[in-house]
């Protein structure tokens, strides 16, 4: 297939099966590996862009109901992988693989090792979290002997759970919750990031904190804070505009 096929397989991509840019994204960077690396062809991306991507700011939760998401866990499990999630600012597939030597109670931080680009970082192991992780551990049949959350229907595994307990564990603590926000593991990433600049946490320390390789990832998190939104004040508010009369209603 040539270039024209190419963008044809596109257009169906975006106007028949109504995919995202993102997906589109994927479709075309597999192509392009296969005629590049496989077939040792040309490949223009000239002839076939890719399409821009949507940035969507992600939902944020306030503290509050952060506070109602984790008393609505259906379980004392599911209570202690949410406030894992919130502590430490862990992506979902790195919760699901700690282990329990990865809690270092003596220099107060837990060691996420091999998250995105196979990048090791700690994080603060918060003296909340800590006591609650230590129930855990004693709540379970079997003491864990490596990993921090076994996985199979007792958590008594020899392998971790999957991530699909973590977005169930989210999505049901929401529903009963009663927030309607779209709460799934990563956002309790993105309330510990835009809570702690709220606390007034710089940008840089929330960088390392989260393992972003960029800190323009991290600057998305300005948009969300209400410090800084509420630190700039709005033009209208600078307006001196003449009360409306009610018989000009």
């Amino acid at each position: 297939m040539g270039p024209r096929h190419i963008r044809e397989y596109q257009a169906e991509l975006f106007q028949k099966r109504k995919l995202s840019s993102g997906t589109v994204t994927i479709r075309l960077a597999a192509l392009r590996f296969f005629y590049t690396k496989t077939l040792r062809r040309a490949w223009s991306v000239a002839d076939t862009p890719y399409p821009k991507r949507t940035h969507r700011l992600p939902a944020i939760l306030s503290q509050e109901e952060v506070t109602q998401l984790i008393d609505a866990a259906c379980s004392s499990f599911h209570r202690t992988l949410l406030m894992t999630l919130y502590a430490t600012g862990a992506r979902c597939a790195e919760l699901t693989h700690l282990k329990v030597s990865d809690v270092d109670d003596k220099r107060m931080v837990i060691h996420i090792q091999g998250g995105k680009g196979r990048k090791d970082r700690d994080v603060m192991l918060s003296p909340m979290l800590l006591e609650e992780l230590q129930a855990h551990c004693h709540r379970l049949r079997g003491k864990p002997s490596v990993w921090l959350f076994p996985g199979n229907r007792h958590h008594s595994g020899d392998r971790p759970i999957d991530t699909k307990t973590v977005w169930h564990a989210c999505h049901n603590a929401a529903k009963r919750a009663s927030i309607d926000k779209g709460v799934h593991p990563h956002t309790l990433r993105h309330c510990f990031a835009t809570h702690l600049l709220e606390a007034g946490a710089d940008l840089r320390t929330i960088q390392i904190l989260l393992g972003h390789g960029d800190l323009k990832e991290t600057t998305r998190y300005l948009h969300l804070s209400q410090r800084h939104l509420k630190a700039t004040a709005s033009p209208l508010d600078l307006l001196k505009l003449k009360d409306r009369s009610p018989q000009e209603d």
